[in-house]
């Protein structure tokens, strides 16, 4: 090769080298610094893609574990106004066990015993009104949460928790009344209405004419039902059901409704039950039915007045408290295995992530070291090839 002055191949040579070591310490430098590998797309565009995805798990997931532990909340507020619910329901059994002792309670001490749990029935109905969690009432039968503990949009992501009503009314107790011996219900005619009129409807009420939901009764309690149902001249007594295969609301249902047909014709009448009572609707009118056969409607009474029908109806409702109760443990126990579940989730993301976005320390040390190394001696040689067309005066001379 001869000797030039214009163009120093051996310089430019070493400025190449030199810059691509001054890039690699850079980067070097880079990802020691910020602890990341992938600092941008150029690093590692398919990881980072990758990176962006587990990321977005982790930050879904992590968020799901703070959702759940408000679902604990939700579940711990409504749990804890019971646990008092229970305490009031204890006391108002106690009170009708004592009440029923005829032989030892004069008429003034069943009235006394009657204020009080006239007064435990409105705390019941207060704290099934006012028990609240973040503004959503939780024991007045309109609380129906979801909770997302997933970080996707898939329904086995969400949670849901429902409470039902536990006012005094919705428990049966609202007209318990330990004063009054307890009586059978006044006999109740169900006529059809007339040709082209509307099927008569009666009610089978709760206490003293409130509403009660049938939907919600055990089969032992339909065996307390009494009254007569009429159509025409046929009628029927309630207590004359047979109960002995009811297992539930519906198997109960099934049971009045065969012996209504027994006992009323097929098709007399149709049995339902329903949140506001249990509900006996006449057949529709025939085509020329005649006008004698008005309308009427008269509800019949499920009695829950004297101290005996007072602790049935009571033990009831503590049942229903303690499914409630038992329902909300179940949802609590299973929000915990939820978080445990999530947490480990989350770790083992983030242990993925790390390994595609963070920096091994160790191995990014080994090549800034040898950027630091090859810049030094980069930079030696620049200065050695920058001297190399001073042997050209030597020519000269």
């Amino acid at each position: 090769m001869g000797l030039s002055v214009n163009t120093n191949i051996a310089a430019l040579n070493a400025y190449r080298n030199l810059s691509n070591t001054q890039n690699s310490l850079n980067s070097s430098l880079e990802k020691l610094s910020s602890g990341l590998r992938i600092n941008r797309a150029a690093d590692d565009a398919a990881g980072l893609s990758i990176s962006e995805g587990l990321r977005s798990q982790i930050n879904g997931t992590q968020q799901a574990v703070r959702n759940a532990q408000d679902g604990i909340s939700v579940v711990q507020t409504a749990e804890g106004a019971l646990t008092e619910t229970h305490s009031i329901l204890q006391r108002m059994r106690t009170l009708s066990v004592q009440a029923a002792n005829d032989g030892g309670l004069s008429t003034d001490a069943k009235a006394s015993i009657q204020s009080e749990m006239t007064e435990l029935n409105k705390e019941l109905d207060r704290i099934a009104s006012t028990t609240q969690f973040n503004g959503s009432k939780l024991l007045d039968g309109s609380y129906t949460g979801s909770f997302q503990v997933g970080a996707n949009t898939s329904a086995d992501d969400k949670i849901g928790v429902t409470i039902g009503n536990m006012s005094a009314t919705a428990l049966g107790v609202a007209g318990v009344d330990v004063t009054t011996a307890a009586s059978n219900a006044s006999t109740a005619v169900l006529t059809t209405a007339a040709a082209g009129g509307t099927p008569a409807v009666l009610t089978v009420n709760g206490p003293g004419g409130a509403t009660v939901d049938f939907t919600a009764y055990d089969a032992s309690k339909f065996t307390a039902l009494n009254g007569t149902v009429s159509v025409g001249s046929k009628s029927f007594d309630l207590t004359s059901v047979d109960f002995s295969s009811a297992t539930d609301t519906a198997s109960s249902v099934a049971a009045i409704q065969s012996a209504a047909d027994a006992a009323l014709g097929s098709g007399a009448v149709t049995v339902a039950a329903t949140a506001t009572g249990l509900t006996f609707t006449g057949a529709t009118p025939a085509a020329g039915a005649s006008a004698t056969e008005a309308a009427a409607t008269e509800p019949v009474f499920q009695q829950a007045s004297g101290a005996t029908q007072a602790i049935n109806l009571i033990d009831s409702a503590i049942t229903k408290v303690s499914t409630q109760r038992s329902n909300l443990g179940a949802i609590q126990n299973r929000f915990d295995h939820t978080i445990n579940n999530l947490n480990v989730a989350n770790e083992n993301l983030t242990a993925s992530e790390s390994r595609i976005r963070d920096t091994d320390m160790a191995a990014e040390m080994v090549q800034f070291t040898r950027a630091q190394i090859l810049s030094q001696a980069g930079t030696a040689m620049l200065a050695q090839a920058k001297s190399l067309p001073q042997s050209v005066l030597q020519l000269l001379r």
